[in-house]
């Protein structure tokens, strides 16, 4: 792929050959290649009604047979999706010593399937389920596994999916739909094992993303409105601490006059033609 073709990636040449150790922050544009729709327009506005809160799914047994039944036809878009360009350069990025950590707001778990391993998942991961009352936990197909047995009449319908596996089935009745129980303790609320809106992030994770980033000459923004606060907060740390900013994205974020250097261009693209010049200098 040639330099001409991707615009200011000298810029970001420039930029990531001066910063030996990188912290990383990637959000949903990293994975909309793979199939999985991102939450946010250009201008940083929602493309669709906002997830799920915590506060909902915990306080309503009917909020969590619509967030079940949506879930068992959408979620298999997030289950069969596989690295894209982004995760891909990324990893190598790693492999070259580049990055020193890279924390994600994704709970698609595609950069550890790509081979990055410096990985702080900041929202949890979608493939685990946790029970809320025991904290067991199990592997989000074998719920979904169970959830297809009790509600076989489901696993036909099809419907456009969302960036966390929820499918669009407004208009069906989800009263009939059985949603299981902890096969442990037989009382606790089954949730995937993610960062709800409403819910937060949990301290000793967003601790160790702080410290990543303290040890890190620099940031680098990739695929992330930064709208939300959780993925904010580092970039403006890293101002606060005079650190420089990078951001690749498509569109407005929370951050942009925050940023050394922004590239509001094609994200797969660009990172590969990155690994190629810098596999020719």
């Amino acid at each position: 792929m040639s330099n001409e073709s991707i615009p200011d990636v000298s810029a970001l040449l420039d930029f990531v050959e001066r910063q030996p150790r990188l912290f990383v922050l990637t959000g949903a544009g990293v994975s909309t290649d793979c199939g999985i729709p991102d939450y946010r327009d250009v201008r940083g506005d929602w493309k669709r009604p906002p997830p799920v809160s915590h506060q909902a799914f915990m306080g309503s047994h009917a909020v969590r047979q619509r967030y079940w039944a949506r879930s068992l036809v959408g979620f298999r878009a997030l289950a069969s999706a596989h690295p894209g360009q982004a995760h891909k350069a990324l990893a190598v990025l790693e492999q070259q010593s580049r990055i020193a950590s890279l924390v994600t707001q994704n709970v698609d778990g595609l950069h550890q399937r790509a081979g990055s391993r410096r990985v702080i998942d900041l929202h949890g991961q979608a493939d685990v389920v946790r029970c809320m009352n025991c904290d067991a936990t199990l592997m989000r197909h074998a719920l979904h596994d169970e959830l297809g047995r009790r509600n076989a009449e489901w696993l036909s319908l099809s419907a456009e999916v969302g960036p966390d596996g929820d499918a669009d089935l407004d208009g069906h009745d989800f009263s009939t739909f059985e949603v299981p129980g902890c096969a442990r303790c037989r009382v606790g609320i089954l949730k995937p094992d993610v960062v709800f809106f409403g819910d937060n992030v949990p301290k000793a994770r967003v601790e160790r993303a702080f410290d990543a980033l303290a040890d890190a000459s620099a940031m680098l923004v990739i695929g992330s409105s930064l709208m939300v606060y959780s993925g904010f907060r580092f970039a403006r740390q890293a101002a606060k601490a005079g650190k420089p900013i990078a951001c690749v994205n498509l569109g407005t974020t929370r951050a942009d006059e925050l940023f050394d250097l922004k590239l509001t261009t094609s994200i797969g693209p660009t990172l590969t033609a990155l690994i190629d010049e810098l596999e020719t200098v």
